[in-house]
């Protein structure tokens, strides 16, 4: 089946779990700590691309020429059915204090089901969400995993902010409080 003529998807390049995966084993087994920043880096050079296909996939299932333009109301629909058809999962958004958004997703494509890792482990999706809600946004937006399937927890959580934010709340955490009290407020949905 071919996509109607005013859907000009670019096909992307598809990578499974299994290669995220061991990706990142492979570089925390070789590179240690650094095996994080790497994957973030990465993930961030990714999103431009990704921002590309959501904007053509936007202007094809919703008719909305420019992200900017789409309605608040429907961006957590239009992200869940976007992420999910690109194969990472389905992602929702609600607000979380004054000045950051909670991205979760119960089914993120690269955490391990296992739920036996000490740390969050979805580096590169940090770095691509990153880029990708920045574009959105239409500024520097930075991105954090605070919860993570890899660690046992019901679903990835990335908290995404200005990177001030986002550092003045990992500044709060290393300091022994939790994400939610840190960043000041409950969550609402966008």
């Amino acid at each position: 089946m071919t996509a109607p003529a005013h859907l000009h998807f670019r096909p992307g390049l598809r990578l499974g779990r299994r290669s995220l995966h061991q990706l990142r084993s492979a570089l925390e087994r070789d590179a240690g700590p650094q095996a994080a920043a790497y994957l973030q880096e990465a993930g961030f050079a990714g999103g431009e691309e990704l921002f590309a296909e959501f904007s053509e996939w936007l202007l094809g299932t919703r008719g909305v020429e420019h992200p900017g333009d789409l309605d608040a109301a429907f961006l957590t629909e239009v992200l869940a059915e976007f992420f999910s058809e690109q194969g990472w999962g389905t992602l929702s958004v609600t607000r979380l204090g004054p000045a950051m958004l909670a991205l979760d997703a119960p089914d993120w494509a690269e955490a391990e089901d296992e739920g036996r890792l000490e740390f969050p482990t979805c580096h590169l999706s940090s770095g691509l969400l990153a880029d990708f809600v920045g574009r959105l946004a239409g500024g520097l937006i930075a991105v954090m995993e605070v919860e993570c399937r890899s660690r046992g927890e019901a679903r990835c959580r990335f908290v995404a902010g200005a990177p001030e934010t986002l550092s003045a709340l990992y500044d709060r955490m290393s300091q022994g409080t939790g994400y939610q009290e840190a960043a000041g407020s409950d969550a609402a949905s966008v």
